[in-house]
């Protein structure tokens, strides 16, 4: 692959081989004042890459080093996501600047870049996850708009379709034996949701982040039937 050399300052030493890989949108107006920051040393921020809108990549830390991209952040048991993660970020200027459907051109060099990094690594497809994902209810991205349906067909994550499916809304307030069997399920799937039978804020914030993900079409953290199936299905394909 041909990658733009930009090395950013802001690494240090990984605790593990990678076998994490977390996208996430710049969320900044540009793609010159994204780079900027995941360069700047005062930020302490960086990403691996970094992809533009036209299709280029810049390579921004050595694989082989820890990037300072998930910050406070949990998946399948695992919360040093920096250490054992691999980063991206898609330049986008997110919920806050203008939020837009990612070009083609940059979906074609992020599903080539995360190939070329998955023959390097052992990364399973229920390890590709966004940044929502890893950290709901602090982060957004990359969002609903961002096509991981398009990224599965081509061979990477984990997406499933669930037929239809009744069933009454849980939402903020609920209690008893759904709520515990649905944050249960998640927790299963990878989320930070211990059980407690309540739905509570953290678990919006966590169906919130699933449907971001998985159904992108409803957003608004209440677990209707569809949702509920969709993630039963998703636990099945996981095995």
């Amino acid at each position: 692959m041909q990658f733009i050399e930009a090395p950013s300052p802001n690494f240090d030493a990984r605790t593990a081989p990678p076998d994490i890989l977390v996208l996430h949108y710049t969320g900044m107006r540009t793609g010159p004042e994204a780079l900027d920051r995941l360069r700047d040393p005062v930020a302490k921020v960086s990403s691996h890459y970094m992809v533009e809108e036209d299709g280029r990549i810049f390579r921004l830390v050595p694989e082989e080093r820890r990037a300072w991209h998930a910050g406070v952040s949990y998946w399948k048991g695992e919360r040093n996501i920096n250490g054992v993660s691999i980063g991206v970020e898609i330049v986008n200027p997110g919920h806050e600047f203008g939020y837009h459907p990612f070009p083609d051109a940059q979906i074609a060099a992020v599903i080539e870049l995360v190939g070329d990094i998955r023959s390097r690594w052992q990364i399973p497809d229920d390890r590709i996850v966004g940044h929502s994902d890893v950290a709901p209810g602090r982060k957004d991205d990359p969002g609903e708009l961002f096509p991981w349906k398009r990224i599965a067909e081509a061979g990477h994550g984990l997406w499933v379709e669930a037929p239809p499916a009744p069933g009454k809304p849980l939402a903020e307030g609920a209690e008893g034996v759904e709520v515990f069997a649905l944050q249960a399920g998640f927790t299963r799937l990878g989320y930070d949701l211990p059980p407690s039978a309540k739905f509570d804020a953290a678990t919006t914030a966590v169906v919130t982040a699933f449907q971001r993900h998985w159904r992108q079409d409803k957003v608004d953290g209440i677990a209707d039937g569809a949702t509920r199936a969709q993630l039963i299905a998703l636990l099945r394909a996981a095995g």
